[in-house]
């Protein structure tokens, strides 16, 4: 294994998009035995291809770039399926409300019935059942 150490030095190696590139031939590769298309068979063997050619790629600064341009996509949208996900297992303690003003989305528990609401932001009082 030393030579491959030896081989990689002052190449880009794996990162988040080349991952997040093999997840989606897998899913190529699944929908692939379901339909026949042509398209799709293109697009399974040539995203191989990038991901090898970013891996052993010696302009790093380049396939950073890439991976930034990527990752400043896929960030907001995993914190937005995080807090989806996170919303969704808390349901059952706390009920959500949106405020009118700012629409700033806050948790009170539940259980309390009609309860007094300030928008910690923009501090728009109301009364909703909790």
């Amino acid at each position: 294994m030393n030579w491959l150490r030896k081989f990689m030095i002052g190449r880009y190696g794996v990162d988040q998009l080349s991952i997040v590139l093999l997840v989606i031939n897998m899913i190529l590769s699944i929908s692939l035995r379901f339909l026949n298309n042509r398209i799709l068979d293109i697009f399974f063997i040539i995203i191989p291809i990038i991901v090898v050619y970013r891996m052993f790629s010696k302009n790093i600064s380049k396939r950073y770039q890439e991976n930034m341009r990527f990752l400043n996509v896929w960030n907001p949208l995993k914190k937005k399926i995080n807090n989806r996900i996170q919303r969704m297992k808390s349901l059952k303690d706390y009920r959500y409300y949106k405020c009118p003003n700012c629409k700033q989305v806050f948790r009170v528990p539940r259980g309390k019935g009609k309860i007094s609401i300030t928008c910690p932001k923009c501090k728009f009082a109301m009364i909703k059942k909790s």
